[in-house]
């Protein structure tokens, strides 16, 4: 599912024009990111929760042995009802 499958369907159900949803999805979009970049997790109640976490400094594996230095990577955790249902 794409973006833009995103804002027609809920354009359909809504009864609103694919214009204003689809600038409402990505002012949502364009709010989780910049919080993301700034290092705040965003939990959504009934769906998940992004968590920014941070990977320590460590020695690369390759014949040179680069330090690679700390970075900050982002995961993305679903709620366990969910979890239950994909299963099924």
């Amino acid at each position: 599912m794409t973006k833009a499958d995103i804002v027609a369907k809920i354009a359909e159900k809504l009864g609103l024009e694919k214009g204003d949803v689809q600038a409402t999805v990505e002012t949502f979009m364009t709010e989780v990111k910049s919080s993301l970049e700034t290092g705040d997790n965003v939990y959504l109640r009934g769906f998940g929760s992004f968590i920014v976490k941070t990977r320590a400094e460590k020695t690369g594996r390759n014949i040179s042995k680069i330090p690679r230095s700390k970075f900050r990577h982002t995961t993305f955790l679903l709620l366990n009802l969910q979890k239950c249902l994909l299963k099924e």
